[in-house]
């Protein structure tokens, strides 16, 4: 390359880095709802945009690829929570992406794959051209046993039309009988419920893909999953500070005030604590549900426990006399 074309590359590029885009081109180009991004960048500080003069979020063309890694990984079942905090290096190797934007070349995935049409696919497609080394396959998960030699598979590849939770036993029998490090679970119909409930095992979850190429990625994606740090754990919340009977003489004894807010507050608190036991109910029932619900039970009382610090700065404010748990003064 010329003197000449170096320049030429190196204003042309100059010119690139300086192109922004506001914050609804942003989410567009990265594939996101606006009202996501807003979210995500509130909870969890993605980005860190300039500012025009009218005081509008401007994005550079690295930031809207960061998004667009984001969007891509969320897909696959990263929870974005533990993303968030990643660089945009970070995010091209979990995606499988070289700093030149091409797919980065790695060795084969040892699979072990289960599904009626699934292996035929895999056959008639190539695996070598796939980049997917095929153990073993069969037709259900019942099927799966242990490989010979003592071999272990990279990835439990899972096909199940219509998925629901009663699978997630089988799944993990299978997956602990092949030693698979990871597992992608492929479906065509299965409740949001059951997908949260397979992801929060660590496993990537995501329609049956279109193009059978795509396979490849789904099963890197699985394995980088197994990289990602876990989430903090959270302390138990604190137990409730008002029972219902405590917040219903709270309600009645608030109707002399002009201001609606303690009456408002005490329906959220008794429906946030109904939902907090209606959760706990729920974990204790079914065994291969319990994770998820002890998950959104918590969450709740993280959210009671806010709305309790909410009910009694309005009490002193209001100069209201506060119940306590159990009828007490």
């Amino acid at each position: 390359m010329s003197e000449k074309q170096v320049f030429e590359s190196t204003d042309r590029n100059a010119r690139l880095s300086d192109i922004t885009y506001r914050s609804g081109a942003a989410a567009r180009l990265a594939g996101l709802p606006v009202e996501t991004l807003r979210v995500w960048e509130r909870r969890y500080g993605l980005s860190d945009p300039q500012r025009s003069s009218h005081g509008q979020r401007l994005y550079s063309a690295e930031q809207v690829q960061r998004l667009r890694l984001l969007k891509q990984l969320v897909d696959l079942g990263h929870p974005i929570g533990q993303l968030a905090g990643h660089s945009i290096d970070r995010l091209r190797e979990l995606a499988g992406i070289g700093a030149d934007g091409r797919t980065a070349a790695r060795g084969p995935i040892s699979v072990v794959a289960v599904g009626i049409g699934l292996a035929h696919r895999l056959a008639v497609g190539g695996n070598a051209a796939l980049q997917l080394d095929i153990l073993a396959s069969h037709a259900r998960l019942e099927q799966v046993a242990p490989l010979p030699d003592a071999a272990e598979a990279a990835v439990l590849l899972v096909e199940l039309s219509e998925l629901d939770e009663s699978a997630l036993p089988r799944i993990a029998a299978a997956r602990d009988a092949v030693r698979a490090r990871a597992v992608t679970v492929l479906y065509r119909f299965c409740a949001s419920a059951t997908i949260r409930a397979l992801r929060a095992q660590g496993w990537v979850v995501a329609r049956v893909p279109a193009e059978l190429g795509e396979l490849l990625s789904l099963c890197r994606t699985a394995l980088d999953g197994q990289r990602l740090p876990l989430p903090a754990q959270r302390s138990e919340p604190a137990p409730p500070r008002f029972d219902e009977e405590a917040l219903a003489r709270l309600s009645v004894n608030s109707g002399k005030l002009a201001c609606e807010c303690p009456r408002h507050l005490t329906e959220l608190l008794l429906m946030v604590g109904s939902f907090e036991r209606y959760s706990a109910q729920c974990a204790s029932r079914d065994s291969a549900d319990a994770e998820l619900h002890h998950a959104l039970g918590n969450a709740a009382a993280q959210a009671r426990v806010v709305l309790e610090d909410a009910m009694e700065q309005l009490a002193r404010a209001e100069g209201l006399a506060l119940p306590r748990t159990g009828g007490a003064p």
